[in-house]
């Protein structure tokens, strides 16, 4: 199988799909790995790398995408690369299409097959693709968050560990998942006076445990959350429903209710976010202030530290797009993984959340 390895161009994405030494992989299976030049540069990974791990360097960007039977990136496509691909390709990467109906029809137009990052499950539940940027996003939504936090950028100026004779700072997390449990480890590290929160009594024991009591664990219920937030500084939105849109837990109106100078860092904002004042925004302008909240919503937190995360992120996805390029894309839907990543394959799609989520019809694959 012939691999297309481009250049992601959403803005300040610094992460690429293949390191020099995951591309070597699909070389040593007698697979074609074709990389656009300078895709590896914001990881810090050099086009002579991938030549010395047995790749080509694409001659265009259109070349490339010609040539590939399956397209590996690292985040969804924008409208300028809809026209690269062709019918029958496989592209594997995040697509978070429930938020995205213009992304899902181009798609469906081009008859592409998209298996997405994170909608890959495996028999357990579990959600690969997802944990490490998870885990990155939610110890970033701390330490963004306690930037922010900081009188300059129009937070309350307040320290989260707080000093011997003051209050610790009060973090809320949303959501007790992977995301949410690496942001309690970072906030209780740094000495903050942390509650999370989960719609799960099972996963509320479970953090009571990991956290030895050093966490407050509550119930998530709009009763609960509407009391929380009028004490909190900080809010973390980790709140995820695999392939679904995130649902919206703090409204325009409870903004009022807030402290003045608090912060909310949406870390679901790639699934459409779970503040209704959210919107994405860019490493580079990361914050928004709506009634005196200061919002932190960059729909790629992981991107700033590609490096980090590129390694993290491809020591998962390459053993699941091995089994597409050795297998094929019809012989890897055998494999429950695969089938679950699968969102979409020529005209139609085949995940239930994404179809819901835009009023469409969906067939399983």
């Amino acid at each position: 199988m012939k691999i297309g390895l481009p250049a992601e161009i959403k803005r300040e994405e610094y992460r690429v799909g293949l390191t020099p030494a995951s591309a070597s992989e699909y070389v040593n299976c007698g697979h074609t790995v074709m990389v656009e030049s300078g895709a590896g540069q914001g990881s810090g990974f050099s086009d002579a790398e991938y030549r010395q791990h047995g790749c080509a360097i694409a001659g265009s960007r259109r070349q490339l995408f010609d040539d590939a039977d399956m397209i590996i990136k690292v985040k969804e496509p924008l409208p300028e690369e809809y026209d690269l691909f062709h019918e029958g390709q496989i592209l594997y990467t995040y697509l978070h299409l429930a938020a995205d109906k213009v992304l899902t029809q181009a798609l469906l137009d081009r008859k592409i097959y998209g298996v997405a990052y994170e909608t890959v499950t495996e028999h357990d539940g579990s959600l690969p693709l997802l944990i490490p940027m998870s885990q990155i996003a939610g110890r970033m939504a701390i330490q963004e968050g306690a930037k922010y936090l900081e009188k300059t950028f129009g937070g309350r100026g307040i320290i989260l560990g707080g000093v011997p004779g003051i209050k610790k700072g009060k973090v809320l997390i949303l959501g007790g998942g992977i995301a949410g449990t690496n942001a309690c480890k970072i906030a209780i590290g740094m000495g903050a006076d942390v509650t999370i929160m989960d719609i799960s009594a099972k996963r509320l024991s479970e953090l009571e445990n990991i956290f030895d009591n050093s966490v407050k664990t509550l119930y998530s219920n709009s009763y609960n959350i509407d009391e929380m937030i009028r004490e909190a500084d900080l809010v973390i939105g980790a709140v995820l429903i695999p392939g679904a849109t995130a649902p919206k837990l703090v409204k325009r109106e409870d903004l009022k209710k807030m402290k003045h100078g608090a912060v909310m860092v949406d870390i679901a904002i790639d699934q459409g976010g779970c503040f209704e004042t959210s919107r994405p925004t860019y490493h580079s302008d990361p914050i928004f202030i709506i009634d005196g909240i200061v919002h932190y919503c960059v729909a790629n937190m992981p991107g700033a530290v590609g490096l980090s995360s590129t390694s993290a992120l491809t020591s998962v996805t390459n053993r699941y797009g091995l089994i597409i390029a050795n297998e094929g894309i019809e012989n890897a839907l055998k494999h429950q993984p695969i089938r679950t990543g699968l969102n979409c394959m020529p005209g139609k799609l085949t995940n239930k959340a994404v179809a819901e989520a835009h009023g469409m019809s969906y067939n399983k694959a």
